[in-house]
């Protein structure tokens, strides 16, 4: 009873799942003094065995056993049938009874299983009893006391790595959620980067699929294979792809039913989860991990969730400061271009002419000429400033689009009392191309000046979405309204700019209602 006490505590005394079942396995053999012992771990269909730990065996006789066992025979028996079997002795080739091939003959078998929550874990296997002698009915009862502490020592492992797994995730996306990227650093490559470590994966990709489901542009990538699919586009499964889209919740699956085979190479179990900015185009977080490495544990499911709400509101940040930056550039742009205009040119003009003025008071041809020269270089750099002030605005015209639209927005209302809300979703500055963007702008521009010229309202609300190949603006008002909105100067111009593009202009409008206007036109 001493020794069985001794191997109940061995058991309990660390919470590592592969150090407790090791641990099982070598304090069954001490216990009942034999000479090898394995645990065999239940796989997912229950009948075969995941895992098999043994004890007793040299390297020589692991390399000459070879693979898992079957699973047949009496290891199989054990999983189908979780009752104590104790066979003395057992005749006949080990293959007979599941083992691999080449297990040494066996003198004597005692098997056990083992229980967590009432399912069957596995199963405690011992063989060969020192001595030559046969397990006995004390030996047996003995090992079943000790499978029964395996049991609650595998269920709290399993809790604990459950709660290391979860802390690991949570420790991820709170450093993601507080670190911002740098300017020169993509939000996405932070995203792969910390999802790397929590989830064990081996490969961890950040994807955007196309519209037709069908292709995934690899935008980011982290682990070893990075650099192999980094910024490529994959065929993918449309059925994992369409459930995660559609439901966002993560889906595990493996690798070679994500991708074809050739590219899945290496790579074994995957897990899926859908990353949705507000203003942005749903993507697609992929952790692979390698081949033959153990599955993605049920709480990677939920952590995988979070984490991706985290790194949604990530990429949210980083989009709002890089649209905050380019504004304070914008503003520093404006007010240089305003003073070189208001200021620096006026006086240079204003000391060009003071200096004609003083031709007055002399004659001489050289004094003359140097007053022409100096008036020459003044002139020079005014041409100069102005070309300056025209380049500093041609480049703020060069930004991207989303940067134009909030800008468009922000000065077409600078005469309101109130700063209007804009909401901006889609590939806006990646799909819509020049020509259609020009005539965006200029509708954003009319819309507003109507809305504020004419409505009277205290809150408009501006939409941009790019989505199904067309582009929709929409602009709301709670102002007055009117009855024939068709009739209204300026409005035409926009219907012609829709008409033009190939596209429709809807206007809703009653008097005391407010009104609504939607410019949708095609981005081919």
């Amino acid at each position: 009873m001493k020794h069985l006490l001794a191997a109940v505590m061995a058991v309990a005394e660390d919470l590592s799942l592969e150090t407790v079942l090791r641990r099982v396995v070598e304090s069954a053999c001490q216990l009942v003094d034999a000479q090898y012992g394995a645990l065999g771990v239940a796989g997912e269909d229950g009948t075969s065995l995941s895992h098999f730990i043994t004890v007793g065996l040299d390297e020589e006789e692991h390399h000459r056993i070879g693979d898992l066992p079957t699973g047949h025979g009496v290891l199989g028996l054990l999983l189908r049938e979780p009752v104590a079997l104790r066979l003395n002795p057992l005749s006949g080739h080990a293959d007979a009874h599941g083992f691999p091939p080449n297990h040494p003959p066996m003198q004597s078998f005692l098997g056990v299983p083992i229980r967590v929550r009432g399912a069957v874990f596995g199963s405690l296997y011992l063989t060969e009893k020192r001595g030559g002698g046969s397990f006995t009915e004390r030996d047996e009862d003995f090992v079943s006391t000790l499978a029964a502490a395996a049991g609650v020592a595998v269920q709290n492992a399993r809790l604990f790595e459950a709660l290391r797994r979860r802390e690991q995730w949570l420790q991820a996306s709170m450093e993601l959620s507080m670190r911002l990227p740098s300017k020169s650093q993509d939000p996405r490559d932070l995203i792969v980067d910390h999802a790397l470590a929590p989830s064990g994966a081996a490969l961890a990709v950040f994807a955007t699929p196309a519209q037709d489901g069908m292709i995934a542009r690899c935008e980011a990538a982290a682990g070893e294979r990075a650099g192999e699919i980094v910024r490529q586009s994959v065929p993918v499964s449309l059925t994992v792809l369409h459930s995660v889209l559609e439901t966002g919740r993560p889906v595990l699956c493996e690798a070679a039913d994500l991708v074809d085979p050739e590219k899945a190479e290496g790579l074994g179990a995957a897990l899926v989860a859908r990353l949705s900015p507000r203003g942005g185009e749903p993507s697609l977080l992929v952790l692979c991990r390698a081949a033959g490495a153990d599955g993605f544990h049920p709480v990677d499911l939920d952590m995988a969730e979070i984490f991706c709400t985290h790194a949604s509101l990530t990429m949210e940040l980083a989009q709002g400061q890089r649209l905050r930056e380019q504004l304070v550039l914008f503003a520093d742009r404006d007010r240089i271009a305003r003073d070189l205009h208001d200021v620096v040119i006026q006086r240079l003009f204003a000391a060009g002419l003071n200096l004609q003025s003083l031709r007055r008071y002399t004659m001489e041809d050289s004094a003359q000429e140097r007053i022409s020269d100096v008036t020459r270089e003044l002139d020079e750099a005014i041409r100069e400033l102005r070309d300056t002030i025209y380049s500093l605005r041609a480049d703020a015209q060069e930004e991207v689009l989303s940067s134009r639209i909030v800008r468009a927005v922000q000065e077409g209302t600078r005469a309101s009392a109130f700063t209007p809300r804009l909401e901006i979703s889609g590939p806006i500055d990646s799909d819509v191309p020049d020509k259609v963007a020009e005539h965006l702008l200029a509708v954003i521009r009319e819309g507003l000046s109507n809305a504020v010229r004419h409505s009277d309202a205290d809150h408009i609300e501006v939409s941009v979405a790019a989505s199904d190949n067309r582009v929709r603006l929409a602009i709301e008002d709670n102002g007055r309204g009117f009855a024939d909105p068709l009739r209204r100067s300026g409005l035409a111009n926009l219907e012609q700019r829709a008409e033009e593009l190939h596209g429709t202009l809807e206007i809703k409008s009653a008097p005391g209602q407010g009104t609504s206007l939607v410019w949708t036109v095609p981005l081919e």
